[in-house]
């Protein structure tokens, strides 16, 4: 049983380890922030403008479709780098299966592309 919990010290140690500097990342601002801010630091926006509407205002849809699209291209990415390293021993169903995967991403884009959902006029 000894050698058993022996096994997890080290998991244990990591968990004591990250608990302590989580907690210490935690409390270091109150410690040693600048308590005396400007009041323009602290205003609701630091850009520069004044707020002019409300905060939950509906947005374009055009935001989500490039959104979208975007994790798209990174779920593509993250299917071909496996793909790419693993090339030679996939053989020839292999890279049927990418071409037919690319394919239909393909299809994909330019039905988005005809749509004008990357237009923004």
């Amino acid at each position: 049983m000894d050698l058993l919990l022996t096994d997890y010290l080290p998991i244990a140690v990591f968990i004591g380890v990250a608990l302590f500097i989580g907690g210490a990342l935690m409390l270091a601002p109150f410690l040693v922030a600048y308590r005396n801010p400007d009041p323009e630091k602290v205003s609701a926006y630091e850009c520069g403008f004044n707020a002019f509407d409300d905060a939950r205002m509906k947005f374009d849809v055009r935001f989500y479709l490039v959104a979208i699209l975007f994790i798209i291209f990174d779920l593509e990415v993250v299917f071909l780098i496996p793909w790419a390293v693993s090339f030679a021993e996939a053989g020839e169903f292999g890279f049927w299966a990418m071409m037919i995967f690319l394919g239909i991403l393909t299809i994909g884009f330019i039905y988005e592309w005809k749509k004008g959902a990357l237009e923004w006029d």
